[in-house]
């Protein structure tokens, strides 16, 4: 069982939105721990509930359309309480909740925003945004150094 999951996720092709895959692929360039496994993802998908039931920590890394670009905020999660069905759209509370109700373990998460300035199509994060990622991302790595 990995000790942590993280998950950066977004969309890369519009702009300040692909912060949390970019940050991922920052985070697997750099971090190389074996309890560690990095993975990053278009948007949240059901699958995920497998991998998240096995971690003990599970980070997720998302960009934010408010709040202060250029920043970063840590959120603690819960699971969300229990739905009759999936939509389109995962979240990470939903997650974790299927992660307990299919294989018995929810594990601590938390959750990384960072607001972004620009979400029109491109594939490049604006600097304030690029500044908070790699902000969170030397955080992070000197959290698991």
């Amino acid at each position: 069982m990995p000790h942590t999951l993280i998950i950066g996720y977004g969309n890369e092709l519009r702009g300040d939105d692909g912060a949390g895959i970019v940050a991922a692929e920052l985070l697997m360039e750099r971090i190389h721990d074996p309890e560690i496994e990095i993975v990053g993802q278009h948007q949240l998908t059901p699958e995920l509930m497998e991998p998240i039931s096995r971690a003990a920590h599970v980070i997720f890394i998302d960009a934010a359309v408010s709040g202060r670009a250029g920043k970063f905020q840590r959120v603690p999660l819960h699971p969300a309480p229990a739905c009759s069905r999936f939509t389109h759209h995962a979240t990470p509370e939903s997650l974790l909740a299927g992660a307990q109700a299919l294989y018995g373990h929810t594990p601590e998460a938390t959750l990384y925003t960072i607001p972004g300035r620009s979400f029109e199509t491109g594939r490049e994060l604006s600097p304030s945004v690029r500044r908070a990622v790699s902000e969170l991302v030397a955080a992070l790595e000197a959290q698991f150094a």
